[in-house]
């Protein structure tokens, strides 16, 4: 549907989620009504019957996340989703990141291969009249990819750069710290949850807490440290409160509605039966034990991740960030209307110098002007220059204002770029490190100085599209991203210097 669509970006979103919208998919796992009760199944196949009625052939999924047995069932009773369908800002997101150009898009050749998309565009595509450089690409045999098609002096695929004489002498990147104390393959679990728990606070009733506190916690033996049962309690609640499938779950073992400090165990163990995925269930016994603390510090944070994944979906958290979208695209609206003003203000301001000197003129060759007014005229001028200038310093802060409130979206949960290498690069704002994850997601580091930014950005190479577009973003938030680094780099050295005091 991607590939080739010479759709705009928002008609070709508005298109997808309208078929989302209406259709149920094979692959798509959900959850469906079975004998008076909600079971997890799994659609195998879409039957079209008479009149395009449609049945659905599903396998329903036993506690090791396998299918146990088949049945068929009508669309009225896949009514409660175990995962929600993706919001319009999600699906912009990801035709983004997986296309190489617009107009026509074309995805990435890599992603095309692995998923069996067809990389020949289609003939009516290749007749038309409004894609004549397409087509002579293609007969020319020079249109093998979207990234080939840029101009000579643009930039190009950073692994395909050569050394040049004109190349700009980069600095040496320093190497990344890689000490955390939860295992390496699972620190993307934990900043996940730990942004998550930041960014949806209010929503949650979370008063904010530091990644170090999340990670300590996580790895204790104990099991019912505060922080983690406040956490698992405010995920439940907001599950709950949303009235999807695990509340649904919980209704049919007609339980009790309350999650204390005592009864969160008990709702984590009904979670680990829902999600009915070996991964986790095989905690399952040791949790309805009593003994939380004893699960691997791994498979604890995978728990959580599956938590927030499903309370990503929840009504409260999508209207949260629907609400974040339009406070962006409000904020950019109002800056481009201030700078609108500025413009007119500096414009009438031109033309009232103007004025000013020829009043002037007027009013020396006046001889029988009066002194009184002349000083009312002066005292009414001093008062609007007053004004004037009020009215200027409001406007100045506004600007600021929009231009932090801006930034402040920006950079919230959102990866900074990648290097050549497909390493890509996060940075939090309550969190003073500039964290990078490898390709494949399984090794991460870090970034915790000034200097180490500065020796990054230096070793950026402009001429190619990534490390261009990750340069251009470190650039925009170096100051936000440089300040961070070195206040906690002050916190961690006064906490060093007064442990050693103590000693």
């Amino acid at each position: 549907m991607i590939q080739y669509s010479t759709l705009s970006l928002t008609d070709l979103v508005n298109k997808i989620y309208g078929i989302l919208q209406e259709d149920f998919f094979e692959g798509l796992e959900l959850n469906s009504r079975k004998d008076g009760s909600v079971s997890a199944c799994k659609i195998l196949k879409v039957i079209i019957g008479s009149g395009n009625t449609k049945m659905y052939e599903v396998g329903w999924i036993g506690e090791d996340n396998a299918v146990i047995n088949t049945s068929v069932v009508q669309a009225d009773d896949l009514v409660i989703r175990k995962k929600a369908r993706a919001s319009r800002s999600m699906l912009k997101m990801f035709i983004r990141e997986s296309t190489s150009q617009n107009s026509p898009w074309i995805i990435h050749s890599n992603l095309a291969k692995k998923y069996g998309i067809p990389s020949e565009p289609p003939k009516d595509l290749l007749n038309g009249e409004g894609l004549p450089k397409l087509r002579k690409g293609l007969e020319n045999g020079t249109a093998d990819d979207g990234r080939k098609k840029m101009k000579k002096d643009g930039p190009i695929d950073d692994l395909l750069l050569k050394p040049a004489a004109d190349d700009p002498s980069l600095s040496k990147k320093r190497p990344l710290s890689t000490y955390f104390k939860v295992p390496v393959d699972s620190v993307g679990d934990l900043l996940m949850v730990w942004d998550f728990c930041m960014s949806y606070g209010r929503i949650l009733c979370l008063s904010p807490f530091s990644l170090l506190d999340l990670e300590n916690a996580i790895c204790h033996k104990e099991s019912n440290l505060v922080l983690l049962v406040e956490i698992h309690a405010a995920l439940f609640h907001l599950l709950i409160k949303d009235r999807g499938g695990y509340f649904m779950f919980l209704q049919n073992k007609r339980k009790k509605l309350k999650v204390t400090l005592v009864t969160w165990a008990e709702y984590l163990c009904d979670f680990l039966e829902m999600t009915s995925k070996q991964e986790l269930s095989g905690s399952l016994s040791t949790v309805r034990r009593g003994h939380y603390g004893l699960v691997h510090t791994a498979v604890k944070l995978k728990i959580l991740r599956e938590l927030v994944d499903e309370a990503i979906t929840t009504s409260a958290v999508r209207q949260n960030i629907d609400e974040k979208i339009d406070q962006q695209q409000a904020i950019a609206a109002s800056k481009r209307e201030l700078a609108r003003n500025k413009k007119e203000e500096q414009k009438l301001s031109m033309e009232g110098v103007s004025e000013k000197e020829m009043s002037q003129t007027d009013a020396s060759q006046n001889v029988n002007g009066s002194v009184n007014g002349q000083v009312l005229d002066k005292e009414g001028k001093e008062k609007k220059n007053i004004y004037a200038n009020k009215t200027g310093d409001g406007k100045m802060h506004t600007g600021r204002h929009h231009g932090t409130e801006m930034e402040k979206q920006s950079i919230q949960s959102n990866s900074l770029g990648k290097d050549r290498f497909y390493n890509r690069y996060w940075f939090f704002r309550h969190e003073g490190r500039l964290f990078v994850e490898s390709a494949d997601s399984k090794e991460w580091g870090y970034y915790s100085s000034k200097e180490e930014l500065d020796a990054l950005i230096g070793s950026l190479n402009v001429k190619g599209i990534r490390e261009r577009a990750l340069k251009r973003q470190l650039d925009k938030f170096y100051n936000t991203i440089s300040n961070a680094l070195e206040k906690r780099m002050k916190e961690v050295t006064q906490k060093m210097l007064l442990e050693e005091a103590e000693l």
